[in-house]
């Protein structure tokens, strides 16, 4: 049984390296949970069965340019896999994206054994997905391409991008960083000439999008190192007291406004929040059942809250004539 699984690391490692890039022996050992020097090991076996394996101390390891496996054979669970995939890239990336997927899905498939082409065909009728809202500006639907171009080719992005504080839109030069998803939104993280400093761009709220053929201008750092600097900014501490009967209802959006933590009082329900929005994006979600909760703390997002319900008892006075 050992040598079967030490065979069958070896061909997946074989995979792993025909992905064309330079793979760390590191990031074999991590993967499949074995140590450097088993991975040193298996490599050498991978050179004595005369796959030209090129490796560089310090660097990596890579296959010679131009060798390639015969086609890989899937089992039915990973073929299973792929539809599911599928599926969620035709709903959640741009149409040029969704339409390279499906390109790629048809040579995939081309391989499949005939009764796991069955088993892929019964399930693709039964697998239905669909977003909650647009991912993407109908006036950019290529936006998420477009993106990925530039972060590979290094240059720089121009947008028309229209954020939630402002009016109209304003024209935009960035540098990309990366993408990323949160609540159901796509963003891209990039160094904004604008406003001289890193900034996040939901993709819906693009109406244009080109890409220059300006260079960076510096060297980035990974979309997770912004991302985790975007979490230090200063946040306001804000508690609710809800009504259990609620608090299923709000368990998808309570996290875009900074939900942290939550813990049974009584009969109700303490939520805490840590947000960068408590004058606009927390104090108007709250009004949406502030009937059913109370505000323990703080008490400048109680006044904001009162200000937001006086504002609303004036829009409800029936107008003269």
């Amino acid at each position: 049984m050992e040598d079967l699984n030490r065979f069958d690391r070896i061909v997946a490692m074989l995979i792993h390296l025909q992905s064309g890039r330079i793979v760390k022996a590191q990031e074999l050992a991590d993967r499949f949970q074995i140590s450097l020097r088993t991975v040193y090991r298996d490599v050498k076996s991978l050179e004595a069965l005369g796959v030209p394996v090129i490796g560089e101390a310090g660097v990596g390891y890579s296959l010679m340019e131009g060798y390639r496996l015969p086609p890989v054979m899937f089992t039915r669970e990973e073929a299973g896999s792929f539809v599911a995939a599928e599926k969620l890239m035709q709903k959640f990336s741009d149409k040029t994206l969704a339409s390279a997927y499906e390109s790629a899905m048809f040579k995939v498939k081309s391989v499949l054994r005939d009764s796991t082409k069955g088993h892929v065909a019964t399930l693709e009728t039964q697998i239905s997905i669909e977003p909650a809202r647009e991912l993407f500006n109908h006036q950019a639907p290529d936006a998420m391409s477009i993106i990925l171009e530039s972060l590979t080719e290094k240059k720089q992005l121009k947008l028309l991008y229209q954020s939630f504080y402002e009016d109209t839109a304003t024209e935009r030069l960035i540098e990309p960083v990366g993408l990323f998803n949160e609540n159901y939104f796509w963003y891209v993280m990039g160094y904004c000439h604008l406003r001289k400093d890193y900034r996040q761009f939901r993709t819906d709220r693009i109406f244009q999008i080109q890409k220059t053929a300006l260079p960076f201008t510096r060297q980035h750092g990974s979309v997770d190192d912004y991302r985790t600097r975007a979490e230090l900014v200063e946040k306001t501490r804000v508690v609710l007291l809800m009504h259990k009967a609620i608090v299923k209802y709000l368990k998808n959006g309570r996290k875009y406004y900074g939900f942290v933590s939550e813990r049974e009082v009584g009969d109700k329900v303490e939520m805490t929040f840590m947000t960068t929005d408590a004058h606009d994006g927390l104090s108007r979600w709250f009004m949406m059942f502030g009937d059913l909760t109370e505000i323990v703390e703080p008490e400048s997002f109680r006044e904001r809250v009162l200000e937001l319900l006086e504002k609303t008892k004036a829009n409800l006075k029936p107008r003269n004539g």
